[in-house]
């Protein structure tokens, strides 16, 4: 009984001074939001993030282009050819599948009056067989089509361009070259960090002779036998590419051989730095809101000292004192964490739903219930000091304030 009429009487010293309790509150639900927000914001671009490394394989071993080092300068190499995929593969029979070299560029595809901008990849025919991606119609390319123009397309590259109609057989133009399309792969989504459905797929050799003057490839896909045996899978590519890049003993590779284990390590390591800089912001936040509840109620134990020393000289404990000042502190900040969490969590829902998926968010339930206690800390911590302050009045010189 006695908590209920502490916590009635905590509400009517709040309500006599609305305007300022709103403004005590509102430094706490925007450190909530804060929390809630930015926890969201990582926590999904995370999950987003895991899911797409899955979407590699786990028997997949990629070689990327690596560094080296020029008169104390470190710079990028272009070191990969397509011979290295030839090699690779066939050194090593029993530990590697199968080969994709890839060669990629941004493109225009264009079929009569329509448009649109694709991914071009050149590659092989391996390039289905390793990632397990079927045609939707026609066929995929083979050996026969290495200097070829022909083309496959993604799916909503072939909707885009010819929508109910059949693309098999038709031309369309990529970078201003003829292409015969052969056929539409099945809708896939991502692949990787890459939406194959807006993809191209051409031959290699033609990608890299007729689209993109290049020589080097952009990648190299290795698929394992097994994944028990991936270790063995990437000395093995790594003592390959050695030998045929005549990399001398001592010297450093200008390659990387990264498994989907390392992709996910190098961004564990990155989300970690994200999330301090994001979580200092936001613990910045609710040290502002912290410091705008304590001067709030710096200012009401000044403005009702009359009214504390009335209520000591009738019989009121300073612990009641202390009790009624920490429970007004208590409830500002706990009235603010709810609006907070809410407000977060409408803010993470904004982001999600009108980047065009660009930025995907996920609120945990466990950051709910940490941001509402940590609300509730935040009115006690700063709640103390002003609550000692009105306890500790002297009841003869409180009665006296005017």
């Amino acid at each position: 009984m006695f908590h209920w009429r502490l916590l009635v009487m905590a509400l009517r010293g709040l309500q006599q001074n609305m305007l300022r309790s709103m403004l005590a509150t509102l430094g706490v639900i925007i450190g909530v939001g804060a929390v809630v927000s930015a926890v969201s914001i990582l926590e999904g671009a995370q999950r987003d993030i895991l899911d797409r490394f899955e979407t590699l394989g786990s028997d997949q071993v990629i070689v990327v282009n690596g560094s080296e080092r020029r008169r104390h300068r470190v710079q990028q190499a272009s070191s990969l050819l397509p011979s290295d995929a030839n090699a690779i593969a066939d050194n090593n029979p029993e530990l590697i599948v199968a080969t994709a070299p890839q060669s990629t560029g941004p493109g225009n595809v264009k079929f009569r009056e329509r448009n649109t901008y694709a991914i071009i990849l050149g590659t092989t025919e391996a390039y289905a067989t390793i990632n397990d991606y079927r045609v939707a119609e026609g066929r995929f390319l083979r050996r026969q089509d290495t200097n070829a123009m022909v083309c496959v397309l993604g799916y909503t590259v072939a909707e885009d361009l010819f929508g109910a109609r059949s693309a098999k057989g038709q031309s369309v133009k990529i970078n201003s070259r003829t292409f015969t399309v052969i056929g539409v792969m099945e809708e896939r989504g991502s692949m990787g960090f890459v939406d194959v459905d807006k993809q191209v797929v051409v031959p290699l050799n033609t990608a890299m002779g007729r689209l993109f003057a290049q020589r080097h490839l952009s990648m190299l896909v290795v698929q394992c036998v097994d994944t028990q045996r991936l270790p063995a899978c990437v000395e093995a590519a790594k003592k390959t590419l050695r030998g045929a890049h005549r990399i001398k003993a001592g010297s450093g590779d200008d390659f990387n051989v990264l498994t989907q284990e390392q992709f996910k390590k190098q961004f564990a390591q990155i989300a970690s730095i994200f999330g301090i800089v994001l979580y200092s912001i936001a613990g910045i936040s609710i040290v502002v809101g912290a410091i705008g509840i304590m001067n709030i109620m710096l200012v009401s134990v000044t403005e009702r000292t009359r009214e504390i020393g009335v209520r000591i000289a009738v019989g009121a404990r300073r612990m009641d004192i202390l009790k009624q000042f920490l429970t007004e502190a208590s409830i500002i900040s706990s009235f603010g964490g709810v609006l907070g969490v809410v407000c977060g969590w409408a803010i993470s829902n904004f982001l999600s739903a009108y980047s065009q998926d660009i930025l995907k968010t996920y609120t945990p339930p466990t950051i709910i219930v940490v941001a509402l206690v940590m609300a509730c800390m935040v009115g006690i911590v700063s709640g103390i000091y002003p609550a000692i302050r009105a306890s500790r009045l002297d009841p003869v010189t409180a009665l006296r304030f005017e």
